[in-house]
């Protein structure tokens, strides 16, 4: 299979680190002009530099805006004009002990992992489903279906993305716009080291950390090993394209096998 983007305009939130960087990286080598999305002009200068090492002919757009805000989903909106492909990427996440969790941060929760991407596709879907043919997609977790008791709070986030993505598919039926979401599992970025040392010590090297996080923390895993992040790229990169004119409404897993259930 060929996947060819080209002529295709994409937006990817949060995406000057981490599995964004990675889903930018594969939408513009499939030929997309890519929206790089950051809150800073100096993280998002990083992540195109970054980008131009590998992809030096890559059509990219510096897309400086905080998407948690209405103003910056507008400013994000405007930056890239007709978006063909929207993967709605940005999410925070942290280890706390449920009982502890107040009300403001599950609020924000809601705020950055679930009302940023509502927001986007409210100001996005319209124009696609006008034109009869666009991407709609939202970066869920296996958390959303196996609740971490150590992040109840972004298990919550990433189950309400399931439904946002189910019902923005309906609201998107038979008009040649796809809406999908992808479970991610337990994925290797620079924030996710972090969080395995916060588990497991410091005082460990990465890969010792790993396999014992991986043991004591994620067992069910059938891959027995943090994904990388272009692996989950490479799906989104697929559902982006025209290949995927069937699959919406979808909850599609890239998580190594870690959901012990044969559907979602």
């Amino acid at each position: 299979m060929r996947i060819d983007l080209r002529g295709k305009a994409a937006l990817v939130t949060g995406s000057t680190q981490g599995i964004g960087l990675a889903i930018a990286h594969g939408l513009a080598q499939a030929g997309a002009r890519v929206g790089v999305n950051g809150r800073s002009t100096e993280s998002v200068a990083r992540a195109i530099a970054s980008l131009r090492e590998t992809l030096p002919d890559a059509d990219l757009v510096e897309v400086v805006a905080d998407v948690t805000t209405e103003e910056g989903a507008a400013t994000a909106a405007a930056a890239l004009p007709d978006v063909d492909v929207l993967v709605n990427n940005l999410g925070i996440f942290e280890s706390r002990p449920a009982l502890e969790i107040t009300d403001e941060e599950w609020r924000r929760y809601f705020d950055v992992n679930v009302l940023a991407a509502v927001r986007l596709t409210r100001e996005l879907l319209p124009a696609m489903t006008a034109r009869g043919w666009g991407r709609v997609l939202y970066i869920a977790s296996d958390s959303a279906v196996v609740t971490p008791v150590e992040m109840v709070h972004y298990g919550m986030s990433k189950t309400a993305l399931l439904a946002v993505s189910r019902g923005f598919a309906k609201a998107a039926a038979g008009t040649g716009v796809t809406v999908n979401s992808v479970i991610a599992g337990p994925t290797h970025t620079g924030g996710v080291e972090d969080f395995v040392h916060s588990l497991v010590g410091d005082d460990l090297e990465w890969d010792e950390a790993q396999r014992r996080f991986m043991r004591e923390h994620r067992p069910q895993s059938l891959l027995q090993r943090l994904i990388e992040p272009e692996e989950i790229a490479n799906m989104v990169t697929y559902l982006s394209s025209p290949l995927a004119s069937a699959t919406t409404g979808a909850a599609v897993r890239v998580d190594g096998g870690y959901v012990d259930a044969i559907l979602p």
